[in-house]
């Protein structure tokens, strides 16, 4: 069975660097990678990067978004994504693990920034210039004290990320200050939720098993669905079933019955009806509509 390639943080660090963190010109890091990064492929870490010239698309789990200076995009692990430029990009990119953030902010996590808060958020905003560049001298920061060796380096990179992000929420595209008033309760749940169904939804498909798997109704869950995410639960577990499905019918070399079983589902022409009602088109039809 082949799938979609996984791509490991090591593999991309330099001789005696950090073990969970990694920072880059963009130029360089593009030209060092260039027969990984225009195929699709996932991490398993945060990922960051800022366009400061060049133009192109960015194509992450089937939506395309264009790449111009000031773009930023946000990956969370998991996460398809490919590249194909039109000129000769520049920016900046670092990418680390969850630990690396969360084990020098115990009392935070990643989550609380809204681009890594819900797969359901725009992964991208759009700088202006004056943005731009306040945002560009941060990044190279980070990548100055990235190849440096000085003490408390780990530390400092730490925070300077932390300052990013923090910048980079108050820029964030659709970002409504109204929505961190959420209970935070709900987004505790909200985040357990998708953990859950990130982990069970190939054999696990109905809304009372995550309502029970956290300790809540199901009603209670789908009102918190509802007021976070403006959805269903069971909404949420078919985006996730029918996106992992789009993975695997254009980004793997299994056999759509093949793919029917490894979401769950024995009987194949039942899959291929759930299919195509959440998508207008059959397993074939989409798989031959991408590679046109």
């Amino acid at each position: 069975m082949k799938s979609i390639p996984i791509l490991n943080i090591e593999q991309f660090e330099q001789e005696e660097s950090l073990a969970d963190f990694y920072s880059n010109n963009l130029a360089p890091h593009l030209a060092k990678n260039k027969e990984i990064v225009h195929k699709p492929h996932r991490h398993n870490f945060f990922l960051c990067v800022l366009f400061t010239k060049g133009s192109g698309l960015h194509e992450i789990d089937f939506s395309a978004y264009p790449v111009t200076p000031g773009s930023v995009f946000f990956l969370k692990p998991g996460q398809t994504h490919s590249w194909n430029f039109n000129s000769t990009p520049e920016g900046y990119i670092f990418f680390h693990t969850q630990n690396f953030y969360e084990l020098y902010f115990s009392n935070k996590k990643l989550v609380q920034f809204p681009f890594f808060y819900s797969y359901k958020n725009p992964p991208n905003l759009l700088l202006g210039p004056d943005n731009l560049r306040a945002v560009a001298s941060r990044f190279k920061e980070i990548n100055t004290e990235y190849n440096e060796s000085l003490v408390y380096k780990k530390q400092k990179l730490a925070s300077l990320v932390n300052l990013a992000y923090i910048e980079l929420t108050r820029f964030y595209a659709g970002f409504e200050p109204q929505k961190k008033m959420l209970s935070s309760t709900y987004l505790n749940t909200l985040d357990a939720l998708e953990n859950k169904i990130e982990r069970y939804y190939k054999t696990e498909k109905s809304a009372k098993f995550y309502a029970e798997s956290l300790n809540v109704t199901s009603k209670h869950l789908n009102r918190i669905v509802r007021t976070t995410l403006n959805k269903t639960t069971t909404e949420l577990i078919n985006e996730r079933i029918l996106l992992e499905a789009k993975r695997l019918i254009v980004h793997s070399e299994n056999s759509l019955a093949s793919i029917s079983e490894i979401l769950g589902y024995e009987d194949y022409a039942y899959f291929s009806r759930v299919f195509k009602l959440k998508t207008n088109s059959t397993p074939l039809e989409f798989k031959k509509s991408y590679h046109s």
